[in-house]
């Protein structure tokens, strides 16, 4: 195997960083206690900075969130949200009326385009007994062709995703192909549904002395293993969570993990295009990026049709899609 074959490694911090085309990526991991009435925590909130708190106090964060853990409402231009959830629930709801609750291994893919807000909050739905919540949430560029496209999410059912066991390892395929299966189709307006972006999402695990093998893909693409628990040994080398593994994508390589390992995968041909960021706003020019936030102050992108900035969902509602217009979906 090359000695060239890992390009760089680096220890993972918060947010995990990542490479064109992918801009954001972060692994929410709680373990968060039985839930109360409101579906809040059954716990004391206080020592906590409520409104801001990622201290990760007891095993668990309330982030924006003050009764109900989570991100209430905020907007988002030029990129696309793909929350990948293996545990847990999310409550989604958006400023076109669209509203979902999704978790237990699916996946809600958000083009945010030229603009929506959305809320993301965790509902602690189990009274008698702890309500852990595992998720990843990464942010893919969008080139800027499609940047001003018509928000939409679609979901993924976790029954709609290929699980993929081989050689002592399990992964769930979200986005391109692996093992000769397919993941559902992208948004039509990703840049995950052209097939010159040989993008790849997967997430899982390897059982000790199991590996996974990665196919080549073209020269020029980006490829990053984000190892989140255990060990890989590579190239020659054993390398020890957390860390990202930044590897030369044209070249098959076996993960193999002698403890076990837990990992990401995101792979993907770089845009090429400028970009200009600040916050939930992604663009190509500073000039778009002052024109994403003018926009919003003008438009709220819609305005916010929920009675709160942190609704959640009935506690029986069980997981549902429903889309803009009324259109329901169910797993």
């Amino acid at each position: 195997m090359p000695e060239n074959l890992v390009l760089s490694s680096e220890p993972l911090a918060f947010p995990w960083a990542c490479l064109d085309p992918f801009l954001f990526c972060v692994h929410h991991n709680d373990r968060f206690p039985a839930g109360n009435a409101a579906m809040g925590p059954d716990a004391s909130l206080q020592g906590r900075d409520l409104g801001q708190d990622f201290a990760f106090k007891d095993g668990w964060n309330m982030y924006h969130g003050r009764s109900v853990p989570g991100f209430p409402q905020h907007p988002h231009r030029g990129f696309e949200v793909v929350t990948v959830v293996p545990q847990g629930l999310i409550d989604h709801s958006d400023s076109l009326g669209a509203a979902a609750r999704y978790g237990d291994g699916d996946v809600q893919w958000l083009t945010a385009g030229k603009g929506i807000s959305h809320s993301e909050m965790f509902p602690l739905l189990r009274t008698d007994q702890p309500n852990p919540v595992e998720l990843f949430q990464i942010w893919l560029n969008l080139p800027a062709a499609q940047k001003m496209a018509q928000p939409e999410y679609t979901m993924f059912w976790s029954s709609q995703q290929p699980r993929l066991d081989s050689s002592g390892s399990s992964f769930t395929l979200v986005a391109g192909s692996l093992d000769q299966r397919q993941a559902p189709p992208p948004p039509k307006d990703s840049y995950a549904a052209q097939a010159k972006s040989e993008l790849l999402i997967a997430y899982g695990e390897i059982q000790p002395k199991g590996k996974r093998a990665l196919p080549a893909a073209s020269a020029g693409v980006n490829r990053c293993v984000y190892l989140f628990e255990g060990t890989l040994t590579l190239a020659g080398q054993t390398w020890k969570a957390p860390l990202r593994l930044v590897l030369k994508a044209d070249q098959a390589v076996d993960l193999a993990s002698e403890a076990g390992a837990k990992i990401l995968i995101l792979q993907g041909r770089p845009i090429g295009e400028p970009v200009a960021s600040y916050g939930p706003f992604v663009m190509n020019t500073k000039q778009e990026l002052m024109q994403a936030f003018e926009d919003y102050q003008r438009t709220q992108f819609g305005g916010w049709p929920w009675g709160a900035d942190d609704p959640v969902h009935p506690r029986d509602a069980g997981r549902f899609a429903r889309h803009p217009g009324g259109r329901e979906e169910k797993p």
